[in-house]
């Protein structure tokens, strides 16, 4: 099996983008979601983003924004990658540039079928833990045995209340792409701790 990505989100500080990039995460996350905790402006994000090293992916995180207002913020901060967390459909997807994760919110009656709908569409599907009132950064993991052995092609990112206790027990029982971590890894939302980032990569690298 090849390594576990490892996809780091709600990024707000250049220092703390520029030390998870040295330790080795694949992805950082910047959320351009108004009424979240976490929520980066685009001059802001395009200022960290400019500073990163190359192969480090710039993820975009929207929830049911214009296409037109996604495709003008991805220009400007120089995203690799839209993650999108709400009620965007197939053809939603279709009219994006970029790679696109779709990511679903998992709870014991969730209807997998919907991911047909969008293969050859997105190309990746993030599952995380559902809460009536969040559409992500929960903090809470769910049951991960509902989404073992999906008959998709697509890689799967597996998000929800992950951290340095229980990382490596996720990667051995989900066995996903990749680990999309935020809350558990902050001091306030938006902080990241950067010993704990440590901590993450190395628990990741031992998995």
């Amino acid at each position: 099996m090849s390594r576990t990505r490892v996809k780091i989100c709600g990024m707000t500080n250049r220092e703390e983008a520029l030390h998870a990039a040295a330790e080795g995460v694949d992805a950082l996350g910047f959320i351009y979601v108004a009424s979240s905790p976490r929520y980066i402006s685009p001059s802001r994000a395009r200022e960290i983003i400019r500073n990163l090293p190359p192969f480090v992916d710039s993820v975009g995180v929207f929830l049911n924004e214009e296409e037109g207002t996604v495709e003008d913020i991805a220009s400007y901060c120089g995203l690799t990658t839209i993650q999108l967390h709400g009620a965007e459909g197939p053809e939603y997807c279709e009219k994006l540039s970029r790679k696109i994760i779709k990511s679903f919110q998992i709870k014991p009656d969730f209807d997998f079928s919907v991911l047909k709908q969008y293969e050859g569409r997105v190309s990746a599907f993030l599952f995380d833990t559902f809460h009536k009132n969040k559409a992500g950064g929960t903090g809470e993991i769910f049951d991960w045995s509902l989404v073992n052995n999906l008959n998709t092609a697509l890689p799967v990112i597996l998000a929800g209340g992950l951290g340095t206790d229980n990382v490596v027990r996720a990667i051995h029982e989900v066995r996903p792409f990749a680990v999309d971590v935020n809350s558990t890894l902050e001091t306030a939302p938006g902080v990241k701790d950067m010993e704990l980032i440590t901590r993450l990569m190395a628990n990741v690298h031992k998995a």
